[in-house]
């Protein structure tokens, strides 16, 4: 049975007993409605009276859907800055979470059988369980991979199913007592996104590039053979690493071919939420907007929400999470520091740092910074790009702006102490490392303290977060160096240091860099110094990035290349002053 067919079906079912009633409430033409109800009288499924046979009867029995899969795992990234605080499941509108009103909607189909695949914040849905009877499905790489992988992971309960996005909200119930084909929801608003579109007969086709489809909302219904198919397409896209980057309807795509047919909601019966200003815009009076990142918005910059736009997440970074925004025709970034910021930085420190560098045109104007949370509002600088660690000429402007720092004299009450620091980020991982050697390379790191303490210079105000996408350059080729965090009193020479294994540089692009910074005056001494500081920084990061692991954030090959440094750099500097002891 087709889904127009079925549609006649539902409201045979609930009471439209003309065809004209059927006719108004479906929007089909009435010579459709008729067209339709004679084929189902001639399948015996509706006799002359628009009643349901026995036969009709018995087909409502045998397809009624049996279940429901709800994916709500991922972080919802758009969703800034509520999504510090929520997941998008669970975002209210008109006070009623997103996610509960979905379960009542299939509730009210007979469907209880629901499970809820989560990952970001699973701690939040586990009420439903007991309040909504629904089960719970952990995806463990909700942070790694997109929905398919969610998919996958509920693959044994797809036939007979109904696949739902938590983060959509439908003005009447989308869900349905009857089913048989299955079926795709989209909108009848076309896009340039999406780059299928659905024809009158239900057929999905894939449209030429440059040409608007239907939009995708994310709803479909599975029967038995689809759901058996899928499950099978799924288990082959998981060993697939470019599969697990993608949501879970390219599953759909069989060379250009959907799988599925097409069925289309008007644009006005549904609203995806996956924004701010998308909440926002169907219900200002959501709870949800009003958190303490929008509050201080409002406040600094005198406006309301509707005076926010354009919100957008920046690129997730290694310690927070930030957004920019619109206000009035200029641009500002909201900082929201990451997981485990607390326990990583002293926020007092770093706002006393900032009122250090008041009034200096080389660092960011910052409009309001929270010394007991980190939230920082600062403005954005425009047709900026970020230093290249390649481009020597960019480099040597950022050693001018370290040697500029240095000899300021600006000086702040609190010290970058590197081996304390090293301490404490091992102290924080809660456990051995993971690096087999570890004991050993601690071990010499500690045995080059001495010579870094005899020939540490006098402490002046040093970033000590010397990396090179810390140093930003403007439309009017203006340097900034921003993000002063870890910034304290120390030997200037661990800046060089620290840009170096930033950057990742070899031996040779490090001596590059200190003959830049010193302008080709360096002493061997300090040159075995800053090797020295590569190593001990090099452990420091390492225990860093170990830390932020445990959290369940991985950095790739930093991580590696920063104990790396630290294996290294320590025997070479330990060999450096053997030789130089066996001279002397």
């Amino acid at each position: 049975m087709n889904i127009e067919q079925l549609n006649i079906m539902k409201d045979v079912t609930t009471g439209q007993q003309t065809q004209r009633a059927i006719a108004r409430h479906t929007g089909y033409s009435l010579g459709k409605v008729n067209r339709l109800v004679t084929e189902l009288q001639k399948q015996g499924y509706v006799d002359s009276r628009l009643q349901l046979t026995t036969a009709g009867q018995q087909y409502l029995a045998t397809h009624h859907p049996q279940r429901a899969i709800i994916l709500a795992a991922g972080y919802g990234m758009r969703m800034v800055p509520i999504n510090t605080e929520e997941p998008k499941g669970l975002l209210e509108v008109n006070g009623e979470p997103l996610i509960e009103r979905l379960i009542k909607q299939l509730h009210a189909v007979g469907i209880d059988d629901i499970h809820v695949v989560v990952g970001f914040m699973k701690e939040h849905y586990e009420y439903l369980i007991d309040q909504c009877h629904v089960k719970l499905i952990v995806n463990p790489h909700y942070g790694d991979y997109k929905n398919l992988y969610s998919l996958y992971l509920a693959r044994p309960f797809l036939g007979g199913s109904y696949v739902v996005p938590c983060d959509t909200w439908f003005k009447d119930n989308p869900f349905s007592t009857i089913e048989d084909q299955s079926w795709y929801l989209f909108s009848d608003h076309q896009t340039e996104d999406s780059v299928w579109r659905v024809t009158n007969r239900g057929t999905v086709k894939r449209i030429s590039k440059g040409s608007r489809g239907n939009q995708m909302v994310g709803i479909a219904y599975l029967n038995a053979s689809a759901g058996e198919k899928l499950a099978k397409l799924l288990q082959v896209a998981v060993g697939n690493e470019l599969m697990l980057s993608q949501f879970w309807e390219q599953a759909l795509d069989d060379d250009g071919r959907f799988l599925l047919k097409g069925k289309l909601i008007s644009d006005d019966d549904f609203s995806e939420i996956n924004s701010y200003e998308q909440l926002r815009d169907i219900d200002f009076n959501s709870s949800h907007l009003q958190n303490e990142a929008m509050r201080v918005i409002e406040q600094v910059l005198d406006t309301g929400l509707r005076g926010i736009k354009n919100i957008q997440v920046l690129k997730k970074g290694m310690t927070n999470r930030s957004f920019f925004f619109e206000h009035d025709g200029h641009r500002y970034i909201m900082r929201i520091p990451g997981e485990g910021t607390g326990e990583l930085i002293n926020r007092q420190e770093e706002y006393d740092v900032y009122q250090e560098l008041a009034g200096t045109d080389w660092t960011e104007r910052i409009l309001y910074l929270n010394p007991r949370n980190g939230y920082k509002l600062s403005a954005f600088i425009e047709d900026a790009h970020n230093a290249s660690a390649s481009n020597w000429d960019e480099v040597t402007r950022c050693m001018a702006m370290l040697r500029k720092l240095h000899h300021s004299g600006f000086k702040v009450g609190h010290a970058f102490h590197l081996y304390d620091q090293i301490e404490f980020y091992e102290g924080l991982r809660r456990g051995k490392s993971a690096y087999r050697d570890y004991s050993t390379v601690k071990d010499r790191i500690d045995q080059l303290r001495p010579f870094i303490s005899k020939h540490a210079k006098s402490q002046v105000l040093c970033h000590i977060d010397a990396n090179p996408d810390n140093f930003v350059f403007d439309h009017n080729d203006h340097l900034y160096l921003i993000d002063w965090e870890y910034a304290g009193m120390q030997d200037p020479d661990i800046d060089v240091a620290m840009f170096a294994i930033y950057a990742m540089y070899d031996r040779a692009q490090l001596d590059k860099l200190i003959d830049t910074y010193y302008q080709g005056k360096c002493d061997r001494t300090t040159r075995i110094k800053i090797y020295a500081y590569v190593a001990a920084c090099g452990l420091l990061w390492s225990n860093w990035c170990e830390y932020k692991q445990s959290l369940g954030l991985d950095f790739g090959k930093y991580s590696l290349a920063q104990y790396r440094y630290a294996k290294e750099y320590s025997s070479l500097v330990l060999d450096a002053l053997e030789e130089d002891n066996a001279q002397n």
